[in-house]
């Protein structure tokens, strides 16, 4: 295959606006709400299209072609999302961005009218329209509308309820966030004692270091024990108020909110949750087997993902490219050409620069906009993979556009990191190939430490989230103490007689902002056990990556369950996640087995 040497390595983003012209960003802004105002002007006085599957199709279309083209802030608010990202302190982008945000919040609030009288629509007309052919590219995103329905309360009472969202849940969890953030406190570093702010705090407890582990963690401790009484009353508010909503709304259990949101099956995610407590073996397993290699009969449970071994290949940002096309080329040609279409284009912006936002993603917006990813590229091994994860978001994001229309180009949060980790592990196994045993067994424990913390402490702490809801829910209050005990059960129950909860540990809940959430961490094991079984099943056969192609083409067409149900896969079936399972199984036992050739254990 043909090598690309022509590496560019900066966005254009001139695809978007040639260059940052307030007066031609905000004449494109008008033109935006010109047309949501005739959309507005056309359908928002009229009651016909939720009598007749004819007028609610022209409706549709009409609504279609305006998320299609325009949205509520076209490519003004895209342009300049990607732009600040390369100069995070222009001041001028700033003043420019809160003029477009705002216009598109109006433009978002004159559009909410539709969706919520689609939602009126009774349950017995229903099925007429979901049955009706004139609205089949649509009858998806219909079934979500009267999902959603089912449990949504009149229009005063939703408005009361967002009113009452701030003061009664957003507003707690930012205070507990607050106090923690503008905390300090002196640690050992490698370069002395430092008074260190309690993000960095954090980041210490994975130092190869022990005495600096130790003092982050006395530290953190410290910092928690002094909020643990602010905390309960915080967690207590939030889950009083979880518990009054879903009474209103009629909802069952504490979770279904959270399933209506993402699209998915309460029976999925209940079958996902099963099939990964059952398997709690695997990451006990891969903690014994740390702690052995560390040369520690426990690891703490503050030192869990101190990383083991070294990993010293340097890669080049060229090398990433060509390793990262080869890969998906092989996979399938059309993966590599849309990264080849993207390094042609300027779609992607590969290093590190003053002013440019740390990290990594991949960003979309309307069919008809390209896809930009942002890169810190520093030739390390995980630049590599970031690069391939990355690109896989945009290979879904391209699939999608080919097949679906405005109102499907998304893609549901129990699926959204399918097909990333899906192309980011067949080019760990490309790299794995050309590594010695000892870099092997260092690559291997660094991605199994990832895989156990995405899949087995997620939902650990899904569990976890239920035992909190269910106990405020029989008990009326929960205290710190209490907390701290469901905390630890769960913690235990994945992590096995390897590590060991040292005093204090029992209020590391406190700073986990997920649990405030309301059970969305079930998305990250469910994308990545998904992934695992995709990449089982297409290296048992390639052919398979053609259904892979159809799934990652449906984008919101159907529900993740349907779509799986088309290519023979039964998600709700807990053997389903036992094949991913079965992929991190594998690699535990080639990592004990070269640890033991390594006479390592």
């Amino acid at each position: 295959m043909r090598q690309e040497r022509q590496i560019r390595a900066q966005w254009d983003l001139s695809q978007l606006f040639e260059d940052i012209d307030e007066k031609s960003i905000l004449a494109h802004m008008k033109e935006v709400t010109q047309n949501v105002e005739a959309f507005v002007a056309k359908w928002k006085n009229r009651t016909d299209f939720l009598e007749d599957p004819m007028i609610l199709r022209e409706a549709l279309d009409d609504y279609e072609k305006l998320m299609h083209y325009y949205g509520t802030a076209g490519k003004a608010a895209y342009f300049i999302h990607l732009s600040r990202a390369l100069d995070q302190n222009n001041p001028a982008l700033k003043a420019l961005e809160n003029k477009v945000v705002y216009e598109s919040q109006r433009n978002a609030n004159a559009l909410v009218f539709f969706t919520l009288a689609i939602s009126t629509i009774q349950k017995d007309k229903q099925n007429k329209f979901l049955q009706s052919q004139a609205l089949e590219n649509y009858k998806h995103y219909l079934e979500k509308i009267f999902a959603k329905a089912a449990y949504m309360l009149s229009e005063k009472e939703e408005q009361i309820v967002n009113l009452f969202e701030k003061t009664s849940y957003s507003d707690w969890v930012d205070m507990i966030e607050s106090l923690l953030a503008q905390e300090q406190r002196y640690v050992f570093t490698e370069n002395g004692k430092k008074k260190l702010p309690f993000s960095k705090i954090t980041s210490l407890l994975s130092d190869r270091n022990k005495t600096v582990r130790d003092s982050a963690a006395k530290a953190l401790n410290d910092i928690l024990q002094k909020y643990v009484h602010i905390a309960e009353r915080e967690l207590n508010a939030v889950l009083e108020y979880a518990k009054i909503e879903d009474e209103i709304r009629g909802l069952e259990r504490p979770d279904k909110n959270r399933h209506l949101n993402d699209d998915i099956e309460s029976e999925v995610v209940d079958a996902l949750i099963d099939a990964v407590t059952k398997k709690y073996s695997i990451s006990q397993r891969y903690y014994a087997l740390k702690a052995k290699l560390l040369g520690v009969s426990k690891i703490s449970y503050a030192e869990r993902n101190v990383e083991y071994g070294t990993l010293e290949t340097q890669y080049t940002y060229e090398q990433a490219y060509d390793m990262v096309r080869n890969v998906l080329h092989n996979l399938d040609p059309e993966f590599g050409d849309i990264i080849q279409m993207y390094n042609e284009n300027g779609q992607i912006d590969a290093y590190s620069k003053k002013g440019k936002t740390h990290g990594a993603f991949c960003s979309h917006n309307l069919l008809t906009d390209p896809t930009y990813i942002l890169l810190n590229h520093n030739n390390r091994l995980n630049d590599v993979l970031t690069l391939a994860h990355e690109v896989g978001h945009g290979i879904n994001n391209e699939l999608i556009k080919k097949t679906q229309n405005a109102l499907n180009f998304s893609t549901p949060t129990s699926t959204a990191e399918v097909a990333s980790t899906f192309m980011e592990d067949f080019v760990l196994q490309s790299i794995l190939r050309g590594a010695n045993y000892e870099e092997r067994l260092a690559l291997l424990m660094s991605k199994l430490n990832d895989e156990v913390s995405t899949i087995f402490r997620q939902i650990a702490c899904y569990t976890f989230e239920q035992d909190l809801h269910q106990t405020f829910r029989k008990e009326g209050y929960v205290s710190y103490k209490r907390i701290g005990e469901l905390f630890i059960k769960n913690m235990r129950d994945y992590m096995g007689d390897a590590v060991s909860f040292d005093a204090g540990s029992e209020n590391w809940w406190l700073y986990w902002s997920h649990i405030r959430y309301y059970f969305y961490v079930y998305s990250y094991a469910s994308g990545l056990l998904i992934s695992k079984a995709l990449q089982r099943r297409v290296k048992n056969n390639p052919e398979e990556i053609n259904k892979v192609k159809y799934f990652l083409s449906a984008g919101s067409s159907k529900s993740p369950k349907d779509i799986f149900n088309d290519i023979g896969i039964n998600i709700s079936d807990k053997k389903f996640w036992y094949e991913g399972l079965a992929e991190i199984e594998d690699l535990l036992g080639e990592a004990e087995q070269l640890a033991i050739k390594l006479k390592k254990i």
